[in-house]
C-alpha cells in the first residue's frame, strides 16, 4: 500500500506525527498528498478494472489478460496488455488453466487413410471450403460421453457436433450429417480429420462422396496437422468442461452444447495466434449478411 494512503486511512487512530516518523515520510508531504487527492492515473486505473472486471465476468471468469485486453481493444479502450494484467492481479481476477491430457486415436489397420491434403493449413478464403473434425471424451458420474465436432475453418464456428456413450462410426456421421443438412456446402469442400476409425470407415467416406467432398486426414501422431479442433477442445474443455463435474451424461450433453450455441465459450474462444481476429460468431455473421448477436448473451441460453 502507498504510505500516503496508509497514513490517510489511519489518521484517526494514530497521530500524523507518529505515523510520518514511523513511516519516513515528511509531514508537508503527507499534507500535500492528502490536498491532491486521487491521482488521474488511479481514476483511470480504477475505471478499467471496472471494465475487466465486467469482461471477465461475461467470460464466467475463464479469460486471462491476453484474451481481456483484446476484448477491451474491441471496445475501443487503449491500453497496454500488461497494465491489464497489472490491474487483474491487483483484483484477484485469473483466466482458467488447461490441463494436460493424453488423448490416442484409434485406427483400422484394414482402412486405407485418405491422403493429408490440408498441409497444416487450417485457413480458407470462404466459408465451407474446409471442415477440420475431432473426437473427444466427457467424464459423468455415470460414464463417459464422446463428443464430435465440425468446424468451419474460416470462421472457426461449429457446423456440426454430436454426442453419444460410444465411440462408433454412427457419432461422427450424425455430425456430419448435422453440417451438411445446416449448411448445405457446395462441391469441393474438404473435409479433414484425424485417422480415427469412425473417419476411415466406408460410409463416412460415401457420405462426402455423395455431396462432392474431399477427405483429408492427418499424419499419424501428428496432431499438429489438425492444430484448430485440437485448440477448439483445448478451450472447451478449460473454460466449460472441466469447470464443474456432470452428474449425468444429459446433463454435460446440455452444458456442453450451450457453449457454443450460445457464443459464451468455444465459438468467440480462440488460439493465440487469432485472438486479434472477429470472432467466430461475429465472423459468422459476417458472412451471412446479418446482425451479430449481443456479446452479452448468458451462458443458460438455449
Amino acid at each position: 500500500m502507498n504510505r500516503y494512503r496508509f497514513i490517510h486511512a489511519e489518521r484517526a487512530t494514530y497521530p500524523i506525527t507518529i505515523l510520518c516518523r514511523v513511516l519516513r515520510v515528511a509531514r508537508a508531504a503527507s499534507y500535500a498528498w492528502a490536498r491532491c487527492g486521487v491521482s488521474a492515473r488511479a481514476q483511470a486505473d480504477a475505471v478499467l478494472t471496472a471494465a475487466i472486471a465486467a469482461a471477465s465476468m461475461r467470460s464466467r471468469r475463464t479469460y486471462g489478460a491476453p484474451r481481456i485486453h483484446a476484448e477491451l481493444r474491441a471496445q475501443g479502450r487503449l491500453c497496454a496488455r500488461k497494465r491489464v494484467a497489472r490491474l487483474m492481479r491487483a483484483a484477484g481476477l485469473v483466466g482458467c488453466h488447461r490441463r494436460r491430457r493424453v488423448r490416442t486415436t484409434v485406427a483400422d489397420a484394414t482402412q486405407a487413410p485418405a491422403p493429408h491434403i490440408v498441409a497444416r493449413d487450417c485457413t480458407a478464403p470462404a466459408p465451407h471450403r474446409l471442415w477440420l473434425g475431432d473426437i473427444t471424451d466427457v467424464a459423468t458420474r455415470e460414464g463417459w460421453l464422446y463428443l464430435a465436432v465440425l468446424l468451419d475453418a474460416h470462421s472457426r464456428r461449429v457446423v456440426g457436433w454430436a454426442m453419444a456413450d460410444h465411440l462408433r462410426t454412427a457419432l461422427a456421421l450424425d455430425a456430419l450429417a448435422m453440417a451438411l443438412r445446416a449448411r448445405r456446402p457446395p462441391p469441393g469442400l474438404v473435409h479433414h480429420t484425424d485417422r480415427g476409425c469412425q473417419y476411415t470407415a466406408a460410409s463416412d467416406r460415401a457420405a462426402l462422396a455423395a455431396r462432392g467432398s474431399t477427405s483429408s486426414m492427418s499424419r499419424a501422431g501428428e496432431c499438429r496437422d489438425n492444430a484448430m479442433a485440437e485448440s477448439f477442445f483445448a478451450t472447451l474443455k478449460a473454460e466449460l468442461i472441466d469447470a464443474r463435474r456432470w452428474a449425468t451424461r444429459a446433463t454435460a450433453r446440455l452444458g456442453s452444447s450451450r457453449g457454443w450455441r450460445s457464443g459464451t465459450t468455444a465459438n468467440v474462444a480462440t488460439p493465440p495466434s487469432t485472438i486479434a481476429a472477429p470472432s467466430p460468431m461475429r465472423t459468422n455473421c459476417c458472412c451471412c449478411k446479418i446482425s451479430p448477436p449481443s456479446a452479452t448473451v448468458s451462458a443458460s441460453a438455449g
